[in-house]
């Protein structure tokens, strides 16, 4: 099984003056690490299609909609699954200590998704963006571990930091998230790419209400 995890939004608090109102995890998962291989093979041959570079990064906010429609369209064949988690800062019971740390806030939310994606995770070998300094990379995969992992029931095998402009899966994952994002906010244009991935949703949550 693989996991691939990315996010939406800023952990910023500052709405008025430009932070995101949502920060959102997204959590893709692969019971077949063959259907994952095929998947970044797709979306590989699809960047040569549109005549972009080998290390060309799909991105959902930068992408045009034409681009991220014809990523939808290649990755949609495949077997995969997502959780997401939002967390919406502007709601009124938005409250919290660690919140005010980014993080504290990072680990505080994967902590959140992963809670939830429990019942579906089994000895994954899991893959997240490669953000912030390595002793909070280090800190993160070892609170994961802690929190999911018991004696004799193993739910996380392996956690590994990559660059998402270097995994074509953890742009996937990126993906997911901006939809999700839309979704939320209820943007006008949002189905034009959920009615791609609403099949493969298992949960998602927002909080506080």
């Amino acid at each position: 099984m693989l996991v691939f995890i990315d996010e939406s939004g800023d952990t910023g608090l500052k709405i008025k003056e430009g932070s995101s109102s949502y920060f959102i995890v997204s959590l893709v998962i692969f019971e077949d690490d063959d259907e994952a291989t095929n998947c970044d093979k797709r979306i590989q041959l699809l960047k040569r299609e549109l005549g972009k570079s080998e290390d060309f990064e799909f991105h959902f906010y930068h992408n045009s909609e034409k681009l991220r429609q014809g990523f939808l369209k290649a990755v949609a064949p495949y077997s995969f699954s997502y959780l997401c988690f939002a967390l919406n800062k502007k709601s009124k019971n938005f409250y919290g200590e660690g919140f005010k740390y980014r993080d504290s806030f990072y680990k505080c939310v994967c902590g959140f998704v992963f809670e939830n994606a429990k019942p579906y995770l089994k000895e994954a070998k899991v893959k997240i963006d490669k953000s912030g300094a390595e002793s909070f990379r280090g800190q993160l995969a070892n609170y994961l571990k802690k929190k999911l992992n018991s004696k004799g029931y193993n739910l996380i095998k392996k956690i590994k930091m990559e660059h998402s402009h270097s995994n074509n899966l953890l742009q996937l994952a990126d993906y997911v998230s901006g939809i999700i994002n839309r979704k939320i906010k209820k943007k006008k244009d949002f189905e034009l790419y959920y009615k791609y991935i609403a099949s493969k949703e298992i949960d998602v949550r927002s909080w506080p209400k």
